[in-house]
């Protein structure tokens, strides 16, 4: 069965019922003599991230490691409480699908309903759906929004430092429509938006950033914004979930429409998926919005109730003329992302922010002070950077290998990139990552 620590409350009912007055006169049959008067020597209370660390150290000291995760490009190694597991194996979540009948779905239906409410909390948004497939579809789905809540289909804008797989999934969603895809320059790792003016023109239906962007890097997202606004285009920003709790969300720079990969809210990487689409917007464009929408309401008997909000613009009703096709929402992945925000709070959430800034920033100081490389770009980031490697990247990659560490992606493997980043390593450092770890990171680059 499952233990929770009694409260004050409890313990005092409980020693009330056997008629005694303190928890110690329990103990009076046991002689002074041989009673332990001072307190156990202990080491220092450990963290669940510091002890699942040391654990995963006595395991791997035995077999094979796996390796040690420093990759980033949009899925990370976080840390994932053992409470997101636990509740998320309960068979009542573990084996429900979709609903669509609200009347016999409660509980599946509050949960989703938490989740939109703490996504809502986390973008500053009004409005978030109960979830959509993944990061990518998420974006795309997101301009087809902004086509149809600003009726103009011929013209989207992108930034330059967008993530280049995300770009493709664009393409691929307006292949067969008459829309131009538009992308910005980029200067030293970041979108340049003075140069950009020219490009948003009053048939753009949507102007598109990802902060911070695909290289790591920070973008000016109000710049974005008041481009966007000024020519009667909606503003879309790609997001990092777990940069929020040190960076501004994305309601705080006036952004219409946010999207984000969940990945990194309790989900494993898992060999690429399943993974969660997140998107949150302003309440005027609900009604363009795709994916599920579960609203609260009180049934014929007053008790509180699940629903599915506007279900006309859902395939099962509208058939063809819904507002999307999006015929999941990833419940399970969502569910995981609900438990893991409410595990970590808003304390625990600043907290991951900065452990995973300060260890990023740690470990780019230690590779160039090392030789190993230079930073491609004098910008800021959170919590992944682009190395610009002093020997061939294919040998450091080879190198970390031996090691026992996972590095990249290579920018060469984007054909979309500027060649001159043909030799960069992008390199990411999660909360999850220690200071030796790095500093062995270091030794074995640097040979």
């Amino acid at each position: 069965m499952a233990y929770l620590f009694a409260t004050e409350d409890e313990q005092r009912q409980m020693l009330d019922a056997i008629g005694v007055d303190s928890i110690e006169d329990l103990f009076d049959m046991i002689p002074e003599s041989i009673r332990r008067q001072t307190e156990l020597e202990l080491p220092p209370a450990l963290t669940e991230l510091e002890l699942d660390q040391r654990l995963r150290t006595a395991l791997t000291s035995a077999q094979a490691s796996t390796g040690v995760c420093f990759m980033g490009g949009g899925a990370y190694d976080h840390f994932i409480p053992a409470t997101v597991d636990e509740i998320c194996s309960r068979g009542e979540f573990y084996t429900a699908y979709t609903p669509y009948q609200a009347e016999a779905s409660q509980g599946t239906l509050q949960a989703f309903f938490e989740f939109q409410s703490l996504i809502a909390e986390l973008t500053g948004l009004d409005v978030a759906n109960a979830s959509l497939y993944e990061g990518a579809s998420a974006l795309a789905e997101a301009i087809l929004m902004a086509m149809r809540c600003t009726r103009r289909e011929k013209r989207v804008v992108v930034a330059g430092t967008l993530h280049p797989e995300y770009r493709q999934t664009v393409q691929t969603y307006l292949k067969y429509l008459q829309c131009e895809l538009v992308e910005t320059e980029t200067v030293d790792g970041v979108a340049d938006w003075q140069r950009a003016t020219s490009l948003i023109n009053n048939e753009t239906a949507a102007v598109v950033v990802q902060h911070p962007n695909f290289f790591g890097c920070l973008e000016d997202v109000a710049e974005v914004v008041a481009q966007a606004h000024r020519a009667g285009a909606l503003a879309i920003q790609v997001f990092d979930p777990s940069s929020l709790g040190i960076l501004k969300r994305p309601a705080d720079y006036g952004v219409d429409i946010a999207v984000a990969e969940g990945q990194s809210l309790g989900i494993p990487l898992q060999y690429g998926g399943p993974y969660l689409g997140l998107m949150a917007c302003r309440e005027e464009f609900v009604r363009r919005m795709p994916g599920r929408l579960i609203g609260q309401t009180t049934d014929n008997q007053g008790r509180r109730a699940f629903v599915l909000n506007l279900q006309t613009r859902e395939q099962h009703i509208r058939r063809d003329k819904a507002t999307s096709n999006i015929c999941t929402n990833q419940g399970l992945m969502a569910l995981r992302a609900a438990v893991y925000l409410a595990q970590l709070g808003p304390h625990g959430f600043r907290e991951l922010g900065e452990l995973c800034c300060r260890k990023a920033n740690y470990a780019a100081e230690q590779l160039t002070a090392a030789g190993v490389g230079s930073l491609a770009f004098p910008r800021s980031f959170f919590k992944e950077f682009v190395l610009n490697c002093h020997r061939p990247v294919a040998e450091l990659v080879e190198r970390a290998a031996r090691a026992g560490f996972q590095v990249g992606p290579r920018l060469s493997q984007f054909p979309s990139l500027h060649n001159s980043l043909d030799n960069c390593l992008l390199i990411a450092v999660t909360e999850k990552r220690t200071r030796e770890e790095i500093d062995l990171l270091v030794a074995a680059l640097a040979g």
